[in-house]
């Protein structure tokens, strides 16, 4: 996972405010966050959790995934999970390194699936007698062994 980039994420966040033509205040009040924080953001100098990045975007009326990526808490990819990655930053029911928890295990399981994939782009050999996966080998299977 990216580090977060705190200055670029308070430097988009100020440009989408004012593409939206939000004072700050608007935009605090907006998002349910106090105008010192909300400033303290634009300006770099604090790193907001996932569910106020969620919180900015709905006000902003922008995906929070574009908000994630652009903080670094999300890699920018395609299709690969992004909803899911958002979903689970986004609940506010489970903490931060819940969250880190529920990512890293998701990731490891795309990394043994394309490991997997990897090595099943062989193709398997169909008259393999002591294949436990084909039901018409001869060999023992997982039902156990050949009568």
């Amino acid at each position: 996972m990216a580090s977060l980039n705190v200055g670029s994420l308070g430097e988009y966040i100020r440009e989408q405010r004012r593409n939206a033509q939000y004072s700050l205040r608007q935009l605090a009040e907006a998002a349910g966050v106090s105008n010192p924080y909300l400033s303290q953001i634009e300006r770099g100098l604090r790193k907001p959790s996932a569910e106020i990045l969620q919180q900015i975007a709905k006000a902003l009326r922008i995906s929070a995934e574009t908000l994630y990526v652009q903080a670094g808490i999300l890699e920018e990819r395609r299709g690969e999970g992004l909803e899911l990655r958002a979903s689970i930053l986004a609940d506010p029911l489970i903490n931060e390194q819940q969250k880190q928890a529920l990512l890293a295990v998701y990731d490891a399981f795309l990394k043994e699936n394309a490991a997997r994939k990897d090595t099943d782009a062989a193709p398997d050999d169909p008259d393999d007698p002591d294949d436990p996966y084909d039901p018409e080998a001869d060999g023992p299977t997982a039902a156990g062994p050949a009568t």
